[in-house]
């Protein structure tokens, strides 16, 4: 047991702290052998949740105390400086020390992207980390990067971004050859801002990704492309209208499935089929924002995270460590520089 890999998972991070996290590691182990799940946070808080769980495996748990948090509401450099013994600052220092394979918090977003970058350090040559989640499309899902770690971006950043994006889609999702675009205001090439303008011809010349022009907004719910390139003022507008627009569709369609007595009986015969297909869209089905880039992994999920979100979190630090991505991103990113 005690050379099984280790992901820390944050107890103390989210809204539903710490029910939630400890019903997604509980969920994790039972469901997948060959890893370890550390939880850490308040002790008797986390001792508690698990004491709900009878036929807990403890020989795959660990638990880790410790005495501060930090809140949603915190600056997020002065609370990585000044809140040492916090669940986001111990666990990503597991990470940097190679005692755990990779950390999953639904905590300070802000917090996580500062101690991903100061805690656990980019890898070397990579400009800057990427946020970068899976987001559900018409007949599978597309990698947007980046969605929140840089909103300040430069041309070349964005071409490491499709590197690591391409490697990413390629060795955990399983796509062959993964498309690349960048997202843009129409599909000519000399359409957009001067960023894309000036990051287009790098992605358009770099023979590792599979570069196939722009893509509008509009077309990436059809799978317009494997990877979608943006700055992440961009790819963080674009996560949320996405997440917007699917929390209104399933609002309305509720509404109508009880709109009459009409409705109420057709919704019995037409439920399963319908929340089977609506499940593609359900973006707790895919994990978490894994940061792309750093060494060892750090993946972002939402405040609200469901425990099958976190569940599908840890798979991806499990797949992300077996198909050895940290190496391949170095390696990647080495290309670029030589």
């Amino acid at each position: 047991m005690e050379n099984l890999a280790k992901i820390v998972i944050d107890a103390n991070g989210g809204d539903f702290a710490p029910k939630v996290p400890v019903e997604a590691g509980v969920m994790a182990l039972k469901e997948k052998e060959g890893f370890k799940i550390v939880f850490i946070g308040f002790e008797d808080e986390i001792e508690k949740e698990l004491a709900n769980y009878k036929d807990l495996d403890r020989s795959r748990i660990e638990v880790v105390n410790v005495t501060e948090k930090i809140s949603t509401s915190e600056v997020p450099t002065l609370a990585i400086m000044n809140k040492k013994d916090s669940s986001i600052v111990k666990g990503m220092k597991m990470v940097r020390k190679k005692e755990a394979i990779g950390f999953v918090s639904s905590g300070n977003s802000g917090a996580i992207l500062v101690g991903g970058q100061t805690i656990v350090g980019r890898i070397k040559g990579v400009i800057r980390p990427a946020l970068a989640p899976l987001i559900p499309t018409k007949d599978g899902v597309t990698l947007l990067i980046d969605c929140g770690a840089n909103v300040d971006a430069r041309p070349e950043m964005l071409e490491q971004f499709a590197v690591m994006g391409t490697i990413y889609m390629r060795d955990c999702v399983g796509i062959n050859n993964p498309t690349v675009k960048i997202v843009n205001i129409g599909a000519e090439e000399e359409k957009g801002n001067a960023l894309v303008k000036e990051a287009f011809p790098l992605l358009k010349n770099n023979e590792n990704i599979n570069f196939q022009g722009s893509v509008e907004a509009r077309d990436i719910p059809y799978g317009a492309c494997d990877v979608c390139v943006c700055e992440a003022f961009v790819g963080n507008v674009i996560l949320k209208l996405y997440e917007g627009i699917g929390k209104v569709l399933l609002g309305k369609i509720k509404e109508a499935f009880t709109s009459s007595l009409k409705a109420k009986i057709g919704a019995i015969f037409s439920i399963g089929a319908l929340k089977s297909r609506l499940k593609v869209f359900d973006v707790s089905e895919h994990g978490g924002a894994p940061m792309l880039g750093i060494k060892g992994l750090v993946v972002k999920t939402h405040g609200s995270a469901k425990p099958v979100e976190i569940k599908h979190a840890i798979f991806q630090c499990l797949d992300f460590y077996n198909q050895d991505i940290e190496e391949k991103i170095s390696e990647g990113i080495n290309n670029i520089n030589k």
